[in-house]
């Protein structure tokens, strides 16, 4: 049984009727008079991943969905006010068995090299070029800008062609077994759907994990203090990006995302710094193009629930925890999420061993994506409001205190097992908001310095001749997947 829909029940119904549907029976229950939140557009790599899981193909997607290329991120003004840098997807430059790129960069640039980090990534250049095209050798890393609402119809039809069963109605009670677990959903209707697991995606109401097994809620908002989102639609005004743009703001940040045929904008803010109406003000005052809609405020909490799996109900998606749109992250929590209920599936019932190892990698990985969105808000040199001096002098987690300090005073930078960001992810980050080692490895001083020198140009020039011989984005988008709308 899954309780609602949007992006979050139908990426669950997808990926249960494909893998498992000749062994259950899924059933889906929404109401058409409950909206979604609808604006998780951007997405990460792993989505491609996801969608050859479940058989899909690329292009007849990004058709339905309207949606375009993603290399990575374009953040400006966190570091300081004028700042900018790109966190690509894909790798940077070529380190050696002891020492990984960044320490070879860093003896570069003691030698007078002074190119930054991203001119030794192909997705940083390509992106700054407005260039892309796919290829058989995987040397672009890439996700996707896509449209939600359309991304939930499209994942609907997938579902319901291999068997899914779609009831409409609006939940009115939720009844349960005398040990607490849920038997049944009750619609307004008066129909009541019974099953054996039940899958929460009623996004931030929670009505099965939080309205009906109180499950309590872990804040994060002492690290992560935005509280409210600003979303509007407006019309395409120029070639279409391979990037979303952020841009840091007295109290906040924004957001810029093309699509084929609209942009969708955002304000992300904390209340505590700025009204409602200072965000829509600040927000259509720094937009391009004609509005489409208006603006929509989404109030949010940051954290996670204390476990993701509660009995016979796992929270899937917005109903089991928040951290942020910063990094794109919310589709790729739906997917990984049902993806690792898949693999812990307890079709001989419920057992404690299943639900505990479940909750614990959820919890990690959750964690570990809180860590490096506090990272830009916390790395900054900024001091010129209110909110980002709170967040320069606050306290953070342990865990990335840890990091942050091996990499200031070493260079150090790493990818613990099953974390989503990649060490060039934390790179990339690091360095782009000025944060810089006071030492590096040693082992390249051993390098003659002609041979040093040579050998960080040739990573450039070679990147260089890779993308003067792309396509513009715009061409590439037209040609592969072009909406028929």
């Amino acid at each position: 049984m899954i309780a609602g829909g949007g992006t979050a029940g139908w990426v669950a119904a997808a990926a249960l009727v494909k893998q498992l549907g000749k062994l259950l029976k899924v059933v889906l229950v929404e109401s058409e008079q409950i909206g979604t939140v609808g604006v998780g557009e951007a997405t990460i790599p792993p989505m491609r991943t996801f969608h050859s899981l479940l058989g899909i193909d690329e292009q007849e997607f990004m058709r339905a969905t309207e949606a375009v290329f993603k290399l990575g991120i374009l953040f400006k003004n966190w570091g300081q006010v004028g700042d900018e840098y790109i966190h690509p997807f894909g790798s940077t430059g070529q380190g050696s068995y002891l020492a990984d790129f960044q320490h070879f960069w860093l003896r570069g640039k003691s030698k007078g090299v002074n190119a930054e980090f991203g001119a030794y990534s192909l997705e940083v250049q390509a992106a700054k070029a407005n260039k892309f095209a796919t290829s058989k050798t995987g040397s672009i890393n890439y996700a996707y800008h896509l449209d939600a609402t359309r991304y939930a119809q499209y994942l609907r039809q997938f579902s319901e062609k291999l068997g899914v069963r779609r009831v409409e109605g609006k939940i009115q009670h939720v009844s349960q077994h005398p040990g607490g677990e849920i038997k049944a959903l009750h619609l307004e209707s008066g129909e009541v759907v019974d099953g054996d697991l039940f899958i929460d995606c009623t996004g931030f109401a929670g009505l099965l994990i939080d309205k009906t097994l109180k499950t309590p809620f872990e804040e994060w908002s002492h690290w992560l203090p935005c509280n409210s989102a600003i979303a509007v639609q407006t019309e395409s005004v120029e070639p279409v990006r391979p990037y979303v743009t952020c841009t840091a703001h007295h109290a906040g940040w924004q957001w810029h995302i093309p699509l084929q045929h609209r942009v969708g904008n955002g304000n992300v803010f904390c209340d505590k710094f700025m009204s409602d109406d200072q965000a829509i003000q600040h927000l259509l005052d720094n937009v391009q193009g004609k509005v489409l809609t208006n603006p929509r405020v989404i109030k949010y909490k940051t954290g996670r629930r204390k476990v993701f799996w509660n009995k016979n109900c796992v929270a899937l998606g917005l109903s089991s925890g928040f951290v942020e749109p910063l990094e794109s992250t919310s589709i790729y929590t739906f997917m990984i999420g049902i993806v690792r209920l898949m693999k812990f599936f307890p079709f001989h019932g419920v057992t404690q061993s299943l639900v505990d190892e479940y909750n614990s990698q959820s919890i990690a990985e959750l964690e570990n994506i809180r860590d490096f969105i506090i990272l830009h808000y916390h790395v900054t040199d900024r001091e010129d409001s209110e909110f980002w001096r709170y967040c320069k002098y606050m306290d953070v987690p342990d865990s990335l205190s840890h990091r942050l300090a091996l990499f200031r005073e070493n260079a150090f930078a790493y990818q613990g097992d099953g974390e989503l960001f990649r060490r060039d992810s934390w790179l990339h980050c690091m360095l782009g908001q000025g944060m810089m080692p006071e030492h590096y490895h040693m082992m390249f001083h051993t390098m003659p310095d002609e041979e040093l020198v040579g050998h960080l140009a040739k990573i450039r020039n070679t990147i260089s001749e890779v993308v003067g011989k792309l396509p513009s984005h715009q061409e590439f988008v037209e040609h592969y997947c072009k909406s028929q709308r």
